[in-house]
């Protein structure tokens, strides 16, 4: 090859196009409406620091550079990670190559915000792990599989682990539904905005958070059943021991997991196991 031609091909290789990886469940959002939309619903000022998970081609970066006072955006994809600063020369990004399962929420600041589009496959863990970690975000927002969204958003009648676990530490409101032709490659869902602004105080108090969510997931172990028989069963309990805390409360004795509020979880909680 001569010298003109290996110019033109390192030229070229410089300017590859990375395309999204399906084992990474990379779905990446162009709509530029929707993008900025996303980056409003969570009121954003100068004053704020966002942490943004997965920013990909750095589409939503640029809209929430232009609100906040500053971006930690991490990325597990070494390859984005390591273009993305060069898109936003002299902005206040921070691109850090990790996943943000392991990621130390503790190195940010106190009250920054989560905006981001996140992979299907890990939005249970991510939200898990934010609500129950140390220094939590005042707020998320974030576009998830629609079903999910609506879960996280549940009333009584429709609940789930989800939605008790996330409803316990944050005020979940829905935000508009993105057509799956929007993302590049289309996912074989529809996706919506989840936006989980952080109570000032959670639900149920640290000293009894343990027993809560023990009850919590026995309750849901075996949906299909009423209440009374999944939680004597996920706890090994005499199902007399449970209908009888059930009637204290006043809950009946056909109702099933998704009926119960949170506080009569917290309720039972302290009758099963006082």
């Amino acid at each position: 090859m001569g010298g003109k031609a290996r110019r033109m091909a390192m030229h070229q290789s410089g300017r590859r196009q990375i395309g999204p990886k399906k084992s990474l469940g990379q779905h990446w959002l162009r709509d530029p409406d929707v993008l900025t939309s996303i980056a409003e619903a969570a009121k954003l000022t100068s004053d704020d620091l966002v942490l943004e998970i997965g920013p990909g081609l750095g589409t939503l970066t640029s809209r929430l550079l232009a609100r906040a006072g500053r971006v930690v955006a991490v990325e597990f994809d070494a390859d984005l990670a390591n273009k993305l600063p060069g898109q936003f020369p002299g902005k206040n990004l921070e691109v850090i190559c990790q996943d943000i399962l392991q990621f130390n929420p503790m190195s940010l600041s106190h009250n920054y915000k989560i905006v981001a589009n996140i992979p299907y496959y890990i939005t249970s863990k991510i939200i898990q792990k934010f609500s129950e970690c140390t220094n939590p975000p005042s707020a998320m927002v974030l576009l998830v599989q629609k079903e999910v969204a609506e879960r996280l958003a549940a009333s009584q009648g429709q609940y789930s682990v989800l939605a008790v676990a996330a409803q316990v530490f944050y005020e979940v409101e829905l935000g508009q539904v993105v057509s799956a032709e929007l993302f590049t490659p289309p996912p074989k869902v529809d996706s919506r905005v989840a936006v989980l602004w952080r109570r000032d105080q959670p639900l149920v108090p640290m000293s009894e958070r343990s027993e809560f969510f023990r009850v919590v997931k026995a309750g849901f172990s075996a949906k299909r059943k009423k209440l009374r028989s999944s939680i004597a069963g996920g706890l090994r309990l005499d199902k007399a021991v449970v209908e009888e805390s059930l009637r204290q409360i006043g809950i009946s004795l056909d109702a099933r997991a998704e009926d119960v509020t949170i506080d009569q979880w917290r309720e039972l909680a302290r009758h099963i196991l006082r």
